[in-house]
């Protein structure tokens, strides 16, 4: 279980395979100066809810991971987290989508960057 934290302070856990694609989504953004709000639900034992960043170029991003190996990207799911970030209501972690026959990369491979 990897970890986001925005500006040092607000942290929370992601999957290391969610948050290497949230990551791919999040720097795409970012590399092109485009600002949007990241949301994530809190798990029950931080007393639940939600909480949602502004995400800019000036934001101070840590992404924490629990395991060594990059995992395979799908494409279908930076595709999906793309749309999400593209949209009024920002950036949020969606289902995993089956991905496209051919369009996984393995753990040794540089993933491109997403067409955000």
């Amino acid at each position: 279980m990897g970890k986001f934290i925005y500006e040092g302070s607000v942290k929370t856990e992601i999957e290391d395979r969610a948050l290497t694609h949230l990551q791919l989504v999040i720097t795409a953004k970012l590399r092109r100066a485009e600002p949007f709000p990241f949301s994530w639900r809190e798990d029950s034992s931080v007393g639940g809810g939600r909480t949602t960043v502004w995400v800019q170029p000036g934001s101070s991003l840590v992404f924490k991971y629990f395991g060594s190996r990059q995992p395979s990207i799908n494409r279908a799911w930076i595709e999906a987290l793309a749309f999400t970030a593209n949209a009024p209501s920002g950036l949020y972690l969606v289902p995993e989508p089956q991905d496209t026959p051919g369009s996984a990369q393995g753990a040794d491979e540089a993933p491109a960057a997403p067409a955000v």
